[in-house]
């Protein structure tokens, strides 16, 4: 059990219970799926929520009976009662973190950007902060200052009720005659998903690319999921439609796009980017087109050459590679002797010729 993270919750309450009525169409807060998320990364140690409970009589029986210490807030005027609930909180999470060592991670419920400070505070004091937030009513300065965050609509077990259907005039009778075929809809959707995904795969292979050049060491699947969480700290496989982190990966190797290898821990594999045959046909790739553009002793501008590649190759992409940009790309064929690469003042760009042994 050492090995496990001690985690303290903090609730602030009418936030979220507020966030959930206001844009879920007036349903209840249910704490069980914040539970279930949380005990997938550790054991809560500490389970606190703050709100004036006369507003949330029914709230307060579902928090008790999931043992969650209820802080009373007394009702004041106006926004001062708001105030005193979030200082309150602010000072308990703080005294914790100095007289609980043992307390490596704090998950701080709510959207309001005020408790950013507080989470940068927490984090100085080497502390993991776990933000959860209903996403309509969080602020946008709120997540990125968390290691990771949770939005409360995406957990499992939240049911979100569909928008309201917008009221339209009603639609004409159709003329008589054959009937059309209704495409189904879900080829478009199926479609935007793997747009996601293809998208998550450029980032994920610049995320390995560079964290090899960064380091030595293999990089592990579970420090390239902490990476993509450091750059964004709302990732969450399962918006891309996998169980588990481990799964998108295998999807992403059975692409090609990665590599696995057994790891350090079982159900920890190494990540590695394809060998350097793809980068190779590529690099072959722009020396051709650059061959048939240049003619003998003639040059080509790097402005428009990609379009070029995309019209001999539509595939084609610099960052599923691994480069972040397409000059980058060109530069690391010219080292590798594909091309040869020079800035041109008169021309104002990079301009491009057949290597010459």
């Amino acid at each position: 059990m050492d090995h496990e993270d001690r985690i303290a919750l903090f609730l602030d309450y009418e936030n979220l219970a507020l966030g959930v009525r206001d844009h879920h169409g007036g349903g209840a807060f249910d704490f069980r799926p914040i539970a279930d998320a949380l005990a997938e990364r550790g054991r809560v140690v500490v389970r606190r929520a703050y709100a004036d409970w006369s507003y949330f009589d029914e709230d307060r029986r579902m928090l008790t009976r999931s043992h969650v210490e209820l802080i009373e807030i007394p009702q004041r005027m106006g926004a001062s009662r708001k105030n005193a609930a979030d200082i309150k909180m602010a000072v308990d999470a703080v005294e914790l973190a100095f007289e609980r060592g043992y307390i490596s991670t704090f998950v701080i419920c709510t959207g309001d950007s005020d408790f950013t400070p507080l989470v940068h505070k927490l984090r100085e004091l080497n502390k993991r902060v776990i933000g959860v937030g209903v996403e309509k009513s969080t602020s946008a300065l709120l997540p990125p200052a968390c290691d990771e965050f949770l939005y409360y609509d995406r957990l499992e077990g939240v049911d979100v009720p569909p928008p309201s259907a917008r009221r339209s005039r009603p639609a004409r009778t159709a003329p008589p005659g054959p009937v059309a075929e209704v495409a189904p809809e879900a080829a478009p959707a199926e479609e935007g998903r793997a747009r996601d995904v293809d998208t998550l795969a450029v980032q994920l292979v610049q995320t390995v690319a560079g964290m090899q050049g960064s380091s030595s060491g293999d990089v592990t699947a579970s420090a390239l999921k902490r990476a993509l969480l450091r750059k964004d700290p709302t990732f969450s496989e399962s918006d891309y439609g996998f169980r588990t982190f481990g799964e998108l990966l295998r999807h992403l190797a059975a692409r090609n796009v990665v590599e696995l290898a057994a790891g350090p821990a079982k159900g920890d594999p190494e990540v590695s980017l394809p060998e350097q045959g793809d980068r190779d046909v590529a690099f072959g790739l722009l020396r051709s087109v650059v061959v048939d553009l240049a003619g003998e002793g003639g040059a080509v501008a790097l402005s428009g050459l990609k379009d070029q590649l995309r019209r001999a190759r539509p595939d084609f992409s610099e960052k599923k590679l691994g480069y972040r940009s397409f000059l980058q790309f060109c530069k690391a064929a010219a080292t590798g002797g594909a091309v040869e690469l020079r800035w041109s003042p008169e021309d104002g760009d990079y301009l491009l010729t057949p290597h010459t042994p």
